[in-house]
């Protein structure tokens, strides 16, 4: 008399034929290799220190170095504050930046003038010198007392905004007002007479 198994309803673990088949051919379902070990891992992703190619690893390089500098160069004309040196960086010199490209300053002129009067040297008439270098020197007196009004103003208006956080603004402000508009940098993000809120 044949023994009945314990459990007539549960599958057989023997595999069949076509089962051990598939098995040593190595098509079985599932993922048909053993899993590497760390140390297997880890050497396939290491890349050597020094690559074979020296000139393509040094062309690539060259790449993403002026890939970069071209994004900081946009980022800081675009006046973003992480591409910004450290000085021009924060909301109080935001701030006096639109302040001062919303404003006429009579600084800005400044190369352009310093260049007429160069122009006029040339002229071999000693008067036309002589008032041109004297024009300079009125131009510079203006410059300066426009500059200085220009951080009084500003330093009122950066400590309303700021009240008890407000920097020392005045010689940044001048040494911004002494640029041309289109040199300035970060470039001006205001148009004329949009002063900031």
């Amino acid at each position: 008399m044949a023994k009945q198994p314990v459990n007539p309803g549960a599958e057989s673990s023997i595999e069949t034929v076509d089962e051990t088949k598939a098995r040593l051919a190595g098509t079985s379902t599932g993922k048909g290799q053993p899993t590497p070990s760390r140390r297997v891992q880890e050497a396939a992703n290491k890349r050597p220190l020094v690559p074979d190619d020296r000139k393509l690893a040094a062309k690539q390089q060259r790449a993403k170095s002026a890939e970069a500098r071209e994004k900081a160069r946009l980022g800081m004309a675009a006046g973003e504050d992480k591409y910004l040196p450290v000085r021009e960086r924060g909301p109080q010199k935001k701030f006096a930046r639109d302040y001062i490209d919303a404003r006429f300053n009579v600084g800005e002129f400044m190369i352009p003038v310093m260049f007429a009067v160069i122009l006029l040297t040339f002229f071999p008439d000693p008067s036309v010198q002589t008032y041109g270098i004297l024009a300079l020197w009125a131009f510079f007196l203006v410059a300066i007392v426009d500059c200085v009004v220009l951080g009084f103003i500003l330093t009122k208006k950066v400590e309303a905004k700021f009240p008890g956080k407000a920097e020392k603004v005045r010689w940044y402000a001048a040494m911004r007002a002494l640029q041309l508009r289109v040199m300035r940098l970060p470039k001006p993000q205001v148009k004329r007479g949009q002063y900031p809120a």
